[in-house]
């Protein structure tokens, strides 16, 4: 019995990072009608509305202090979709989220504090280097550089749904950010896309990824993180680069070199090194009787 019960929450974790990445790759296609931005505000909009229906979050007994935090958390939320999209415009499914997956990383790294730390970053880093020579004539420095904002803001988005989860109770917070998301990025989607962004076909597709890339992974995620240990859900989402390969792959048709296989390999290697790392340090701490 045992088995099956530590099995099912890997399993819906690993489901959500799927459809996570093959919304993005639905987002892509969606691209040459309503452009990056557009994509972005079609996304945030139906998944602010989404959440709001569910959750339907108190909106009173909060103070000031509650209301910044929720709205720096929405405008993180906004900045990082707006780079990530406009990433993936210029760069492959997989290269992209393996450069956006060194925010939480170096984040990681930073907090710890330890010199061992840095090793991981290291092999990271040389992943990322690697990535770059691998056919990659193929790498946009443009698209790296929102890539690596992505990541960074990806990093603040770990900082603030950590402050936002500890003030308002339930998915009220995300409800809530999603929604100043939404907002913020509205202009930039309605001057990018125009009268485009409310074709039915765009609609439909902004609907199907906002429930692949929003909905699903964050009901999964809160279900998971019920029954897993951080560090187990932290490893396991730092699997995201070869899923969003392999999607890229099947969906887009975007063929990976071994070279540039290799490079996403290692900095997979290095996010779970440095998870794995941390929790042991963790234990350490904790049988010393030092927390």
């Amino acid at each position: 019995m045992r088995g099956p019960a530590t099995l099912w929450p890997v399993g819906i974790v690993i489901a959500g990072l799927v459809c996570q990445e093959v919304g993005a790759s639905f987002a892509v296609v969606l691209f040459p009608l309503v452009g990056a931005l557009g994509m972005v505000t079609l996304r945030l909009v139906f998944s602010a509305v989404i959440l709001l229906v569910v959750c339907r979050p108190r909106l009173r007994g909060y103070s000031r202090s509650d209301w910044l935090t929720v709205a720096g958390f929405g405008a993180v939320l906004a900045t990082m979709n707006m780079l990530f999209y406009e990433a993936l415009d210029r760069l492959p499914l997989g290269t992209t989220v393996t450069i956006e997956v060194l925010g939480p990383l170096i984040l990681s790294v930073v907090v710890s504090r330890r010199v061992s730390s840095w090793l991981w970053a290291v092999l990271a880093f040389a992943g990322v280097v690697l990535l770059s020579q691998g056919g990659a004539d193929a790498l946009d420095a443009v698209g790296v550089a929102f890539a690596a904002g992505a990541g960074a803001s990806w990093a603040g988005y770990i900082l603030l749904s950590s402050r936002s989860g500890r003030r308002f109770p339930k998915l009220d917070g995300i409800a809530l950010a999603m929604t100043v998301a939404a907002v913020l990025s509205l202009p930039f989607g309605l001057i990018s896309a125009g009268v485009s962004i409310i074709q039915p076909t765009a609609l439909l597709l902004g609907l199907a990824v906002a429930v692949l890339s929003s909905t699903i992974p964050y009901a999964f995620e809160l279900l998971a993180l019920r029954r897993l240990p951080e560090a187990t859900f932290s490893i396991l989402m730092s699997l995201a680069p070869a899923i969003a390969a392999l999607a890229g792959l099947v969906i887009l048709g975007q063929a990976l070199t071994w070279v540039e296989a290799l490079a996403i390999a290692l900095v997979i290697a290095a996010s779970i090194g440095a998870v794995r790392s941390a929790a042991l340090h963790a234990r350490r701490v904790a049988a010393a009787g030092l927390v």
